[in-house]
């Protein structure tokens, strides 16, 4: 088990809830601990109970554990640096939108409702305990293949999820970036319009 800690609170311009201040995306990952299945089933129960248009839960999940050929075959999709770091997660897990029905009609809001049950999910794993970090640099078309999905599920992003590791165990420029100061664009850039 990890002993790593890493005071990572975001600078808030207002008070929000502790888990949404305190949750933050690392790289670095413990390699040894496997994933804790209970904390890992309430990350994915809180993914379940999000916000739905419609309930129609547009969202699956392709759960790949540290070990499995699928791990390593949804890590040889990764690109670029996510490579070097990803590989230690627990668990890799590929968040695929469901975009049309069965009969093809298409689910417009597919990605907003995966984007929600990926934040719950999110939100869940920090306040357990565990560390998540979303990634958008895959090939889909490779994660297509090893999962064999309908055209109609599109992978939208991979999550490494697992205990924190020790940011010394990453290659020098993501170690900088493990601890380097978190910053945000102010609300009022944020805002488009408002009366």
């Amino acid at each position: 088990m990890s002993t790593t800690v890493l005071d990572r609170t975001a600078p808030t311009e207002h008070p929000v809830l502790d888990v949404l201040a305190e949750r933050w995306s690392p790289r670095a990952f413990d390699p040894a601990t496997p994933i804790d299945e209970a904390k890992f089933a309430s990350a994915l129960e809180a993914a379940r109970w999000a916000p739905s248009s419609g309930n129609s839960q547009p969202w699956r999940f392709i759960v790949a554990r540290r070990g499995s050929a699928l791990h390593h075959g949804i890590h040889s999709a990764l690109m670029g640096f996510n490579q070097a770091w990803a590989g230690d997660a627990a668990v890799l897990l590929v968040a695929v939108a469901e975009t049309a029905t069965d009969e093809g009609t298409p689910i417009h809001h597919a990605a907003y409702d995966l984007g929600q049950a990926v934040a719950h999910l999110s939100v869940q794993a920090h306040h357990d305990g565990l560390v998540v970090h979303q990634m958008g640099g895959f090939v889909a078309q490779r994660i297509r293949e090893i999962a064999g999905l309908d055209e109609r599920f599109a992978p939208m992003t991979v999550l490494a999820i697992g205990e924190l590791g020790d940011p010394a165990s990453l290659p020098e420029p993501l170690q900088q970036r493990e601890v380097a100061p978190r910053v945000r664009r102010p609300i009022d850039a944020t805002v488009l319009l408002s009366a």
